[in-house]
């Protein structure tokens, strides 16, 4: 699939969907609790979408090589799970747990994608480091998603700074990518990588962008379900994404209120 330019009226339905998918995914994050299953947020998630108008991008949604579609709204990643967990009604949150929420919004055609993870009452001080860090190596790319710059640049930023905070894992095998007129377009954007290679960063590209960092191995696997991702170690993960617009200067961020 060849990078996508958007134009300048997508760009704005794009820019709409994103105010609304980061509405959402803040009353969502709001609902997080103790004793609250990841169902409950999943049903909250879908509910508000279609009261705004819009669409859950990830329902139903299969990507090629997929066995079976992806059975939700939102992806509700607990502790050792990485990305992409199926919410169920038997999985109950519990104090000490971090929570990763993720969520696709479509809105008149066109896709956001956003992510974040949240504490689950009070969590450990090694916990509450390992969301800050991933939320500020995810603006370290964020300020490298410059026109003329590169996707190399991108993941170098990243890996910069993580490498500078400790000795976390940072997921390989899953990555940034473009979005809009699918909720997956090129380009592949790795979270390391090398200034200087790789696609060049033209404006008018929409990219969303996903850290995933590990308190331990970088590895990961994946569970029966065809779906859910998760430390090879079964140590804690999060993950933080937002949608952008490449410009001349600083990106602009489109997952935002």
């Amino acid at each position: 699939m060849a990078i996508i330019i958007k134009t300048k009226e997508e760009i704005e339905i794009i820019r709409e969907g994103g105010r609304h998918l980061a509405i959402v995914l803040n009353k969502v994050k709001d609902m997080v609790a103790p004793g609250v299953s990841t169902k409950d947020l999943d049903v909250y998630a879908e509910k508000l979408i279609r009261e705004m108008g819009d669409e859950p991008a990830f329902l139903n949604y299969r990507p090629a090589g997929a066995r079976t579609p992806f059975p939700a709204s939102l992806c509700v990643s607990v502790n050792d799970e990485v990305v992409h967990g199926i919410p169920r009604k038997n999985k109950i949150l519990k104090e000490g747990d971090i929570v990763s929420i993720d969520l696709g919004v479509k809105h008149c055609g066109l896709f956001t994608d956003m992510a974040m993870t949240v504490p689950v009452g009070a969590i450990p001080s090694n916990l509450s480091k390992l969301l800050e860090h991933t939320e500020k190596a995810l603006f370290a790319g964020i300020a490298a998603a410059q026109g003329g710059n590169t996707v190399g640049d991108i993941g170098h930023a990243v890996e910069a700074y993580v490498r500078s905070q400790g000795r976390y894992g940072i997921v390989e095998v899953l990555a940034g990518h473009g979005v809009g007129k699918h909720i997956h377009e090129d380009p592949f954007i790795p979270n390391f990588g090398k200034a200087g290679r790789g696609e060049k960063l033209v404006p008018g590209m929409v990219v969303a962008l996903e850290p995933m960092l590990n308190m331990g191995t970088k590895n990961v696997t994946i569970d029966e379900d065809d779906w859910t991702f998760r430390t090879a170690d079964r140590k804690f993960s999060a993950h933080f994404e937002h949608t952008i617009l490449i410009t001349e200067g600083e990106a602009e961020l489109l997952t935002k209120i």
